[in-house]
């Protein structure tokens, strides 16, 4: 059984994705110790509950430094023997001492393809560009923002007529699919 902990700070549909293909069987080698999160009030730790799962809060406000942070975080890990760390929507970037810990073994999922739109808002981004194409990309994280190695894209069409949260929920919907499989492919 390999352990993983699962990162997010808003609302947690990623997370419950994966949760949902845990608790069907489709990811049968597979233990979420924790839900990480950087919000107190984060819809996530409801999801999270759902499951009957711990959740460690754990704010940067709260800290001298965003190494004092980290080192709360990686003691939660340790103590949960953490294997692999899945990023789902967390909004923060990971910083040397987490990368140095879990090397290759961290995993964030973006909504665009990379290495197109970056960081905050790739939807809108994608969707003002007069792209015809956008989607989603698994990668590896490494101390850039949305830099890492590109592990599985899957493309979405932009209609002409798309609202930015018409295209986000075809784009989550490629995600709630896409995000699990790769998880099973890599750590299983």
């Amino acid at each position: 059984m390999t352990k993983i902990a699962i990162f997010a700070s808003g609302s947690g549909s990623n997370f419950e994705s994966i949760m949902s293909q845990i608790e069907a069987g489709h990811l049968p080698n597979i233990e979420v110790t924790a839900l990480y999160t950087d919000q107190v009030n984060a819809y996530c730790i409801e999801r999270a509950r759902k499951y009957h799962l711990d959740v460690h809060i754990n704010e940067l406000k709260n800290f001298d430094s965003k190494a004092d942070y980290e080192r709360k975080i990686i003691e939660w890990l340790t103590t949960e023997k953490v294997e692999w760390i899945i990023l789902a929507g967390y909004m923060k970037l990971i910083g040397e001492n987490i990368l140095n810990a879990y090397q290759k073994r961290i995993i964030n999922i973006h909504p665009s393809l990379l290495p197109k739109y970056r960081g905050k808002d790739a939807i809108g981004q994608a969707l003002n560009s007069g792209d015809k194409i956008t989607g989603t990309t698994v990668h590896f994280v490494d101390s850039g923002m949305d830099t890492g190695e590109i592990i599985e894209q899957r493309t979405c069409e932009i209609k002409p007529d798309d609202t930015k949260e018409q295209l986000e929920e075809r784009i989550k919907a490629i995600e709630h699919e896409l995000y699990p499989e790769v998880i099973s492919k890599i750590i299983q």
